[in-house]
């Protein structure tokens, strides 16, 4: 795991060697281990190529980077782990490739020249890389499939820029940066990010997950970002469900084992929920002497608590308990911190309790952890999604159907009819009528803080953003939100927090859900496999690791996951909150006079809390710290 970044400039300034340095330093605790840097003359200009690493793979100097290949044509930097590495060489060393180290970048580099855009769905791993053609004189950028390794790039009078994170690329810039007002309005208000290409900082794009972009160095012109992977949702009908169980039990195994290739310590990231008990559980199954350390987010005396979960599955696979307490005064302390280690604003204090589970995997020395995130998006977790999974039995005209599923999802905790039924009428409307039936439900898109005169100058699009899939078709509407989620709304911000809060602590954050070939074959399944008719999420992984995570683990009903007190830690700093809140932020759409008097309303009990509170909180620290000095 580490942190690239590059500039091409055709008129390099005497100062260029200095910002690189610089903006490897903003990078630093995503590669403590070494650093490498190259400034190569190419087509009149200067390529600025610059990594920081964390050693996983191969501990030598032999995976220093920049890599070049061995005739010095290709050049790579390279963020990420390629787990099915070992594989990967045995075939390119049938094909005449020969290494000079156990690295996984020198595997991916010779996959890239052997291969080049057909490597990339060969590859079992998280990544953003960039390749430089020094005889075609042109940089390739390319981000894996489901955005698990950040890639943020722009243009600035004539130069292009990439790094791993904003803070870098703030230090290549030579314009101070600004604030998208797009973006900061569709947080603000809606709670929307991590969606697009952009991000808060103006002209400061993401390259999208399952994305490559071609730089043509010679006249500076960018491609379109070319989709090199997209979900295929098309229904397969060759399975029954107990093949298709017994499918999707070999395939997580058979990612666990690749995950679990490690030159360094390791452990898991433990919340007690489904998803991260079957990886800690598998993590024994596959391997029944491994040493397991997992870590544990508490919150102590509250009903968000999931102890009971987490000490069930360390005491099933005789783990080594990790365990971390947060308390508002510990947050207040770290909040600054963790809002510069994140880069952007994010929704919610579940992110801290995150944050201090990396902490805690550092303070053990353990380097590599595995987690459960991807598999809600995959598996119909969270709530089911179920007008999504009401309107596909429409579309087939099975009405009855669809009733007696609305009846019995309605019948887990923290669901109702009414709700299901908001949901189903939701997915079934759009333009005006859905905008209208948002409001009725009490949604606003210019509350009084915001003033709309200042964004209408901008341009500014002020309504919810919402996103619906694009390759959606009658009776597959759960799985089209599913491919969405993982790649455009809902997973690239937790993928993004996750890689943040880990790297800030120097941590290797594996993800073994979110493979090509796992994703696949659940998006091609009968959606009911997905969740059942008796609303059961997860339905067919909950059957797939039956004896090997304990049953009253996959029997639960409820759904906590990292949640935390939110409105009792944040409430019982009201006195801090005013002081962050008054500081002026000299924005023209944001009405911050508003924002304390509705926060003091909050506060005092006049009126509801609710997530608002913590986007203003955390717009503004952000704000503060990144884009005001």
């Amino acid at each position: 795991m580490c942190g690239i970044i590059g500039l091409f400039t055709p008129s390099p300034p005497a100062d260029l060697p200095r910002r690189l340095e610089a903006g490897l330093a903003a990078l630093r605790y995503r590669g403590p281990d070494d650093n490498g840097q190259e400034i190569i003359s190419v087509a009149g200009g200067s390529l600025a190529l610059g990594h920081t690493r964390l050693s996983i793979i191969d501990l030598t100097s032999a995976g220093h980077q920049p890599m070049h290949s061995a005739d010095q044509r290709f050049a790579i930097i390279f963020n990420g782990e390629i787990y099915n590495y070992r594989e990967l060489r045995r075939e390119l060393e049938d094909l005449g490739c020969e290494f000079q180290s156990d690295s996984d970048t020198e595997v991916l580099l010779a996959a890239w020249i052997q291969w080049r855009a057909g490597s990339l769905p060969r590859l079992v791993g998280m990544f953003a890389f960039v390749v430089f053609d020094r005889e075609a004189a042109t940089l390739t950028c390319v981000r894996d499939a489901f955005g698990i390794k950040p890639f943020f790039y722009g243009q600035e009078q004539g130069n292009f820029l990439f790094a791993s994170e904003i803070t870098a690329i703030k230090v290549l810039k030579q314009r101070k940066i600004e604030v998208d007002w797009q973006r900061a309005y569709d947080y603000l208000v809606h709670g929307d990010y991590d969606t697009g290409p952009r991000s808060f900082a103006d002209g400061v794009l993401h390259l999208l997950p399952g994305h490559l972009l071609d730089v043509d160095l010679r006249n500076g012109q960018l491609s379109e970002p070319q989709r090199w992977w997209s979900p295929k949702i098309a229904e397969r009908s060759d399975l029954s469900l107990g093949q298709a169980t017994e499918l999707v039990r070999e395939r997580f195994l058979d990612n666990i084992r690749l995950h679990l290739r490690s030159d360094v310590p390791l452990g898991a990231a433990l919340s007690g929920g489904i998803d991260s008990s079957a990886v800690v559980c598998a993590m024994r199954h596959v391997e029944p002497e491994l040493p397991i350390n997992t870590f544990s987010y508490i919150a102590s005396g509250s009903v968000e608590s999931e102890e009971v979960w987490v000490d069930r599955v360390n005491q099933h696979v005789c783990a080594i308990p990790h365990k971390v307490v947060v308390s508002a005064a510990e947050l207040a302390e770290d909040l600054d911190e963790m809002i510069r280690a994140q880069g952007e604003p994010f929704n919610s204090t579940s992110i801290y309790a995150q944050y201090r589970v990396f902490k805690l995997a550092k303070e053990q020395g353990v380097t590599v952890t595995l987690d459960g995130q991807g598999a809600d998006e995959m598996l119909a977790g969270y709530n089911g999604y179920p007008g999504q999974r009401i309107r596909s039995l429409v579309e087939q005209g099975s009405l009855a159907e669809a009733w007696d599923f609305l009846d019995n999802w309605a019948k887990w905790p923290g669901r109702s009819r009414v709700d299901g039924a908001k949901r189903a009428v939701a997915e079934m409307t759009q333009g005006p009528l859905y905008d209208a039936l948002r409001r009725l439900n009490g949604s606003r898109t210019l509350p009084p803080w915001i003033r709309p005169d200042s964004l209408e100058e901008r341009g500014i699009i002020s309504r919810y953003p919402r996103r619906r899939s694009d390759n959606g078709e009658a009776g597959r509407r759960l799985v089209a939100e599913l491919a969405l989620s993982l790649t455009k709304r809902g997973l690239p911000a937790l993928l993004r927090h996750g890689d943040r809060n880990s790297m800030r602590f120097s941590v290797e954050s594996r993800v073994p859900f979110l493979t090509l070939e796992l994703a696949e074959l659940l998006l091609s399944l009968p959606e009911a496999y997905l969740i059942s008719p008796r609303g059961e999420t997860k339905h067919i992984f909950r059957a797939a690791m039956r004896g090997i995570v304990p049953d009253d683990v996959l029997n639960r009903r409820d759904k906590i996951g990292f949640e935390t007190p939110e409105k009792e830690w944040l409430l019982g700093m009201s006195e801090t909150i005013r002081g962050w809140l008054r500081v002026d932020l000299n924005l023209p759409f944001f009405n911050q006079a508003e924002v304390l008097k509705e926060f003091d309303l909050i506060a005092v009990g006049k009126k509801p809390f609710s997530w608002q509170v913590w986007r203003w909180i955390n717009f503004s620290r952000w704000y503060s710290h990144f884009v005001a000095i």
